[in-house]
């Protein structure tokens, strides 16, 4: 599923609209006990945070969110534990940069790039490497994890 990009700057605005109207049309290929069972997650950005969007998270995945003011908080400027940072962004940027690239083709070879990751294998090292990761936050009591960079 995904990518989303955002017609424009992100807000609170467009973004609590992004939750409510494009989330469950990415979310519909889901299984429902899946979707019943899975927690979201986002970074600190502050639209974030917006009253709107945490209502709308706590409504839809009931302590089963990710981020300052969710049920479950995260740590603040936490890569080692987001998926994105410790590894698919680096697999996207050598993708995207094999080749040269010129700024009116990059967010064209961004969407292809990011369509082209369903290797399952892949997937299931970057969730695996997660649990390991939250393990390891857990028993270093939320603190740095060197270790791991």
């Amino acid at each position: 599923m995904g990518p989303y990009i955002f017609p424009q700057y992100l807000t609170a605005g467009n973004y609590a609209s992004f939750l409510q109207n494009e989330l469950p049309a990415l979310l519909e290929n889901v299984p429902l006990q899946t979707r019943r069972q899975m927690y979201y997650q986002h970074d600190g950005a502050p639209p974030h945070f917006s009253q709107d969007v945490r209502q709308y998270l706590n409504h839809k995945f009931p302590n089963r969110w990710l981020d300052r003011g969710g049920a479950q908080n995260w740590p603040p400027h936490s890569p080692y534990l987001d998926p994105l940072d410790y590894h698919m962004w680096g697999y996207m940027k050598a993708m995207v940069y094999s080749h040269k690239v010129y700024m009116r083709e990059l967010l064209q070879r961004l969407l292809s790039t990011a369509r082209s990751i369903n290797n399952a294998a892949l997937l299931r090292k970057v969730t695996s490497s997660l649990v390991k990761r939250v393990r390891k936050c857990i028993q270093a009591d939320g603190g740095h994890l060197e270790q791991l960079a």
